[in-house]
């Protein structure tokens, strides 16, 4: 699978969160930190079930888009801020990217995949996780940079 993309997806936010400087959010949205724990919690569960679909497993992906706030001020606290949540985000980007190239063939396993926009359920059926990984690459990551550029333009 071409793993291209989601590395030039995820450089861009690299960059803009070591760009830094971000104003507060404004009401009822992420902060800086919130956003990239926010990436940091979803990679860790991408990994999974990539792992999962690499081993022949059974996997249900849920996406992390309405994660409790104090579970990211949580793993904000654990990584020590912003620059801490950088470097974990760098790992486990690295890490979704080596088993997402590795996928091959696989990439066409159905998941049973549930993705939200806010409370409004978008996906809930089972999708090639290929495809999953594509609208990660082509959707998510895309709208969380736009978040945060707008929220160091709010600075």
């Amino acid at each position: 699978m071409e793993v291209d993309g989601l590395r030039e997806a995820y450089d861009a936010v690299l960059a803009e969160v070591d760009a830094g400087g971000f104003g507060p959010p404004p009401p009822g949205r992420y902060s800086a930190e919130q956003i990239v724990a926010h990436l940091v919690a979803n990679d860790e569960l991408m990994c999974a079930a990539t792992e999962a679909v690499l081993a022949g497993s059974p996997y249900a992906f849920y996406d992390l888009d309405e994660v409790h706030r104090p579970e990211l001020d949580e793993l904000t606290a654990e990584c020590g801020g912003l620059d801490g949540l950088a470097a974990r985000l760098r790992a486990t980007s690295d890490r979704l990217i080596a088993l997402v190239a590795r996928l091959g063939a696989a990439a066409d396993t159905p998941v049973e995949t549930h993705l939200r926009e806010g409370f409004e359920l978008v996906v809930d059926e089972p999708l090639p996780w290929g495809r999953t990984i594509d609208l990660h690459t082509r959707v998510h990551l895309p709208r969380h940079l736009a978040e945060l550029c707008a929220l160091r333009g709010a600075a």
